[in-house]
């Protein structure tokens, strides 16, 4: 059986109330997509809101100056019409699914952690075994999530997300409603990171989290590793 996966994007547009713009990093959503298409997954993409996925313009450059997969998606026809009409995830069936992914962007940080069908999602999946995945600023879809005794899904395990220090280093540090890194470590994780802006993703049982935008790739890897061992289980 191929491995249906739910990925989940943000749907704001801007900074909070600012007009500054931004939404996906694309990146993060195209990595793993097309990881996940090539290795013969069935996907699903859907988004907070639905409609649109708004994408942070700064994650775009002019063609030919892209990451290979941002490349190939704007060039992929059934790509573009599936990120202009999402489904509102809370519309879907999600038991059909055995992991979700959550792409970041800073539009993550405006409307994941406020989301409580996103957190009951993400702690279903969780306490069911299937795998949980998260990569740069979409941990910030983990932080509302809580087990049936109250506790956070995230306490106790090992985390990666956009680090404090990068958020400085990328100028927003004041502009996010908090920093993310900080965060998960009020929340109890165990946070890890590599060095700044550099590839750093790693595996918690089911709990699959990336670092940064570079940290795409390895954590598609390790989706598919985490699906693997729970076929295999």
């Amino acid at each position: 059986m191929n491995p249906k996966i739910l990925i989940i994007t943000t749907s704001a547009a801007t900074m909070g109330t600012s007009d500054d713009p931004t939404g996906l990093w694309l990146e993060e959503l195209t990595t793993p997509w097309y990881a996940f298409v090539d290795a013969g997954a069935d996907l699903t993409l859907a988004s907070i809101a639905g409609g649109k996925i708004p994408v942070d313009p700064r994650s775009m450059k002019p063609a030919g100056e892209n990451d290979a997969s941002v490349e190939r998606a704007l060039k992929d026809a059934t790509f573009q019409r599936l990120i202009a009409e999402t489904p509102k995830f809370d519309t879907l069936d999600a038991s059909a699914y055995d992991a979700i992914l959550l792409p970041g962007g800073h539009g993550t940080m405006f409307d994941y952690p406020q989301n409580a069908a996103l957190a009951r999602l993400v702690a279903d999946f969780d306490a069911a075994g299937k795998v949980v995945a998260a990569v740069c600023h979409g941990p910030a879809g983990l932080v509302g999530a809580r087990k049936a005794d109250g506790t956070p899904v995230v306490a106790g395990r090992r985390v990666a997300a956009f680090t404090d220090s990068e958020e400085r280093a990328a100028g927003l540090d004041k502009a996010v409603p908090f920093l993310l890194e900080t965060r998960l470590k009020e929340l109890g994780a165990r946070h890890e990171s590599g060095p700044d802006f550099k590839p750093f993703a790693l595996r918690d049982g089911n709990l699959v989290t990336g670092q940064n935008p570079a940290s795409a790739e390895p954590l598609a890897k390790l989706v598919m590793e985490a699906l693997a061992a729970r076929d295999a289980a």
